[in-house]
């Protein structure tokens, strides 16, 4: 054998005994473990949570009895007032036909009650020297009170038109806005200068002030169909308000919609809760709201985290993997689970209290100690 051919063998050998010893160390490695986690003991809460706002229980919508134009308002949102507070006046700006068809039953009126008189007075001297009856000489009396009521009559229509009120009415002019209840005025939407439109069969007016009782709210929202279902009226909830950070205010569930309504895909259901304020805070009308409904609760109950379980590719069932000693194996268990919410679920069947479950994609620092040497 020629020196060449010993020096291949030579190396030859050489990296046969280095890929036997990498070998041998390979196969000393440990295996890899996973670590676990037993089942425990916990109360679990399955909640709903409603979008929505908080809102006056008590509203109250102000409008006018007559046409025109905001003369003065005299108060601001935010006051307090009781019923038949002035809140504002109107001025009349009369209809132009209005007022001149009033003007023509004024002049026939007048021309009728002149009449009237005419005849009243020649009667009346014919009755006193006996020349007429009784009967004619009330007759012409009767036609005579009557013209001179139809005459006041048309006089009273013309103020109306003209000022919106008449002598007669005193304090209950139609210009002057009232409140009709008591409360706290959350709105004025208009302005000295705006037109304003009467309430009355056809339109139902310019809203010209909004009283509420601020004090007492209820919560407005909508739940999803999938969760109505398991609503009960006379549910206590927790409501909480974007402005105000760190507080819960207690309500009673007391209306749930009888239809749905279809919202970008799902329909929703509108839900109302009686809310119980608390003196320290001013909740104002229209804050956005959150409402906690519990929907399922149960104490003490065998969980586990969700983020054990798998699922069955063919069966969709789920289950947890539990280990069997300490060589590192584990076993398939299907289990079978109640209420969750959302971290925590309930264990029915399929696994106890003292069973370790492992805990994917969470292997123990000898799996992160090999990969770091292969690397």
């Amino acid at each position: 054998m020629s020196k060449r051919a010993k020096i291949i063998l030579g190396i030859i050998a050489v990296l046969f005994v280095a890929v036997l010893i990498w070998l041998g160390k390979k196969n000393q490695k440990s295996i890899i473990t996973y670590e676990t986690e037993k089942p425990f003991k916990t109360s679990i809460e399955r909640k709903a949570v409603a979008t929505g706002k908080v809102i006056p229980l008590e509203e109250v919508d102000i409008k006018p009895q007559i046409s025109g134009i905001i003369d003065k308002i005299y108060l601001e949102e935010g006051a307090i007032v009781k019923a038949g507070d002035l809140i504002a006046t109107v001025r009349v700006v009369p209809n132009i036909q209005s007022l001149n068809s009033a003007n023509g039953l004024v002049k026939n009126a007048r021309l009728t009650y002149d009449n009237a008189k005419i005849q009243y007075d020649r009667n009346k001297k014919l009755f006193d020297k006996g020349v007429i009856s009784r009967q004619d000489y009330e007759t012409s009396l009767l036609n005579f009170n009557n013209s001179k009521q139809s005459l006041y009559n048309a006089k009273s229509d013309l103020d109306i038109i003209k000022r919106g009120t008449t002598a007669g009415l005193g304090r209950t002019a139609n210009t002057n806005i009232r409140a009709t209840a008591s409360g706290m005025i959350v709105e004025i939407p208009v302005k000295k200068g705006y037109q304003v439109i009467q309430s009355n069969n056809f339109n139902e007016g310019t809203t010209i002030a909004t009283i509420a009782d601020m004090t007492k709210m209820i919560f407005e929202g909508k739940v999803d169909e999938s969760e109505v279902g398991k609503l009960v009226k006379g549910s206590d909830i927790e409501v909480a308000l974007g402005a105000i950070d760190g507080k819960k205010f207690p309500a009673k569930l007391n209306f749930i919609a009888p239809k749905g309504t279809e919202e970008s895909g799902a329909v929703q259901f509108k839900i109302k809760a009686d809310v119980s304020l608390d003196d320290k805070y001013f909740v104002r009308a229209g804050y956005s709201a959150n409402a906690n409904i519990v929907l399922e609760k149960k104490d003490s109950v065998l969980s586990i985290k969700e983020s054990l379980l798998r699922f069955d590719k063919e069966s969709e069932e789920p289950y947890v993997e539990v280990k069997l000693n300490d060589n590192g194996k584990f076993e398939k268990k299907t289990v079978k689970l109640g209420v969750s919410d959302g971290v925590n679920v309930e264990v029915l069947e399929g696994v106890t209290a003292n069973d370790e479950i492992k805990i994917w994609n969470k292997a123990s620092k000898d799996k992160d100690k090999d990969k770091e040497e292969d690397s």
